[in-house]
């Protein structure tokens, strides 16, 4: 297989110049690059890991640099991470439960947020070969455009819920939240609570894959038809709505762990 890097620099460029000789090429499906211990490795679980390394790396840097009196960056850090640690706090009304979580919904936020920044790195969709059927196969994919990875995040958020719930007020009480044999009414609405405790891993996984997804297509299609004038705004666009996508998924996980932990009256 032949290296296809070309002279595109980013992922809707050389889909631009591959349109211009086959037309627009759009794969719903994460691109199989290879095979560990017989399991699959896809372009975007390639771009997971480097994701991980990535933040890792920047948090042992930024851990090591931090200093009992601050310079103003690690002052600047330290009052964003103490609002977003208030507002937990107050959301939930537990300091307690917001020292627990906190870690969790930063770090969804984080690996959201930079998986969507990588995607305008050049070199991430237009690195890559051609398949012998003529198909290209890029080497670099974002992450959020493959829908088994938001729904892995999806289940994550969802499994937290449901345990702090549990954990918080108890199995039985979290149980009568869905299971009420006191009232038809309350039934009814109880199986309507339960439906859509469910719906919410759809909700979770599509609505990220949805809107990360489409700004990708939208960007390929408008660098096919107008290239050079439009891709460039377009582009600090979808990083404005890749930083509203992680800011939601991790309000989202916040707020439904609120009602979780609310006792049924």
């Amino acid at each position: 297989m032949e290296m296809a890097t070309g002279t595109a620099t980013t992922a809707a460029e050389h889909a631009a110049e591959a349109a211009h000789a086959s037309g627009i090429h759009i794969s719903l499906v994460a691109e199989r690059i290879g095979d560990f211990l017989g399991l699959p490795i896809t372009n975007t679980l390639l771009m997971s890991w480097i994701v991980v390394v990535l933040l890792a790396t920047v948090g042992i840097l930024v851990g090591h640099g931090v200093r009992l009196v601050p310079g103003r960056l690690q002052t600047l850090f330290e009052m964003m991470f103490e609002y977003v640690y208030d507002y937990i706090t107050e959301t939930l009304e537990s300091r307690d439960l917001a020292r627990k979580l906190f870690p969790l919904l930063v770090t969804i936020f984080l690996f959201i947020f930079t998986a969507n920044l990588l995607e305008f790195i050049p070199g991430v969709g237009s690195i890559g070969w051609f398949e012998p059927d003529g198909a290209f196969t890029p080497l670099f994919r974002s992450m959020n455009t493959d829908l088994n990875m938001t729904l892995a995040l999806s289940i994550i958020a969802f499994a937290v819920i449901e345990v702090i719930g549990v954990m918080t007020i108890g199995f039985w009480k979290y149980a009568g939240k869905f299971i009420n044999f006191h009232s038809f009414m309350g039934f009814f609405i109880g199986i309507i609570d339960l439906v859509s405790e469910i719906a919410r891993l759809i909700s979770f996984s599509f609505r990220l894959f949805g809107n990360i997804f489409a700004g990708e297509v939208l960007i390929l299609v408008i660098t096919f038809f107008v290239p050079y004038v439009l891709p460039v705004p377009l582009m600090l666009f979808e990083v404005f709505v890749g930083f509203i996508q992680a800011v939601i998924f991790a309000l989202l996980t916040l707020f439904f762990v609120k009602l979780a932990v609310t006792e049924p009256h």
